[in-house]
């Protein structure tokens, strides 16, 4: 991965200096009540440290799907209170990103101050990377961070275009997901497994295609290794299973095996004619035993014990999607027991866990081992396409940069 800017390479003297933060306040709410402040946690070391160093602090953020309209309640002043309240600081909301109201505004502002922007997206030129617009953000601001991993996949005015107008630096939720990643990825401590699960192949493809040439053991879970199971002649009843896919499935196998990468897929698996949770038909067999009126619902106890031998080989480990249904019970026991034996051989020091996207960030918090993983990223479109070994072009703006600030 090329190198990037940091705040360490900011000028020690920022009294009173503009910095527009890309954060994600696209947070959860139920009313005015945050239900998972999970984000706006991540922005904090970013924001007070630079308020510390006595920076105008300036956030700019998209909330929601408002398409160009002026929506109150998608408004990022809802944020305030929040934000107030986590860093301990007066927060004060700017109605604009841009233009004479936002420079009005930050006329008042004093080192130190925090102000949080209007929705980016109140503005249609955002998600179109207008120029425009990236020019009247960046007009408000001396440097630019960018914070939010979690949008970076987006080539949107506030993560890419006004990245190339300002000298622009990775902040430090950003800087520690991009060397996770680096250290999962971009050159591991081998061997590396990946577990991809998840409800369909099709969405995942991608992912897969790339991993076999990163990886040396593929674990696959979820719906989608029914496909897999079905492109090697396994009947698998009323499964979940896209048999229009079993030919990609044949050339993953294919490419894996050219590149000296071993695909796992489980010989004992969890059954019910039902999905619901505890049903009187659910019992455990051998994959070949799955009649024509059962569903696989989990992988079975003897294929996670086989699995748990071959993490214990591995020195890093990239995790995405959960290996069952395991939102339902008894359907959940695979992927927590492979979880937790992620987590313990991640706490004795011998094994890089990365982990990421929605399911598995909830599925890691239903095992109780998220905060043992090494590192788990909360970004969802950005944690997929980076497994997928696309560019990110907020991430790629910022390493262009390095060198220029």
């Amino acid at each position: 991965m090329a190198s990037f800017n940091t705040l360490d390479d900011l000028p020690d003297e920022l009294t009173g200096k503009k910095v527009l933060v890309r954060v994600d306040l696209n947070v959860p709410m139920e009313g005015a009540r945050v239900t998972d402040d999970t984000r706006l946690r991540a922005l904090l070391p970013t924001v007070l440290e630079l308020s510390d160093r006595g920076a105008i602090v300036l956030l700019l953020s998209h909330f929601g799907r408002p398409r160009g309209e002026v929506r109150p309640d998608m408004s990022t002043a809802q944020l305030v209170m929040p934000l107030a309240r986590l860093t301990g600081r007066s927060v004060r909301f700017i109605e604009d990103c841009q233009g004479p109201e936002a420079e009005r505004a930050l006329a008042t502002m004093l080192p130190g101050n925090i102000g949080v922007l209007e929705n980016t997206r109140f503005h249609l030129g955002e998600e179109k990377n207008d120029a425009e617009l990236a020019r009247g953000m960046a007009a408000l601001g001396d440097f630019y961070v960018n914070d939010a991993f979690s949008a970076a996949h987006r080539a949107h005015a506030s993560t890419e275009g006004i990245a190339r107008l300002l000298p622009a630096f990775a902040g430090r939720a950003m800087e520690k997901e991009l060397r996770a990643l680096e250290r999962a990825l971009g050159h591991p401590e081998r061997p590396v497994a990946a577990v991809v699960g998840g409800a369909k192949v099709s969405s995942k493809l991608a992912v897969l295609g790339h991993l076999v040439g990163k990886v040396d053991h593929l674990i696959i879970g979820g719906g989608m290794a029914n496909t897999f199971l079905a492109a090697r002649g396994v009947s698998v009843g009323k499964s979940l299973c896209e048999h229009d896919l079993t030919g990609e499935a044949e050339s993953i196998f294919a490419r894996a095996e050219q590149a000296g990468c071993t695909i796992h897929l489980p010989y004992d698996v969890v059954v019910a004619k039902e999905f619901a949770p505890n049903p009187p038909s659910v019992r455990t067999c051998n994959v070949h035993e799955v009649a024509a009126d059962e569903m696989i619902l989990d992988v079975g106890p003897a294929a996670v014990e086989a699995l748990a031998d071959v993490l214990k080989t591995c020195r890093t480990l990239v995790w995405n999607g959960p290996l069952g249904a395991f939102e339902t019970e008894p359907f959940d026991a695979a992927t927590v027991a492979l979880a937790r034996i992620a987590a313990a051989l991640t706490k004795e020091g011998g094994l890089v866990s990365v982990a990421g996207g929605g399911d598995t960030v909830a599925a890691l918090n239903h095992a109780g081992v998220a905060q043992d993983f090494s590192f788990v990223s909360t970004a969802g479109g950005a944690f997929l396409e980076w497994m997928e070994g696309r560019t990110l072009p907020g991430v790629a703006a910022l390493q262009q940069q390095q060198g220029k600030s």
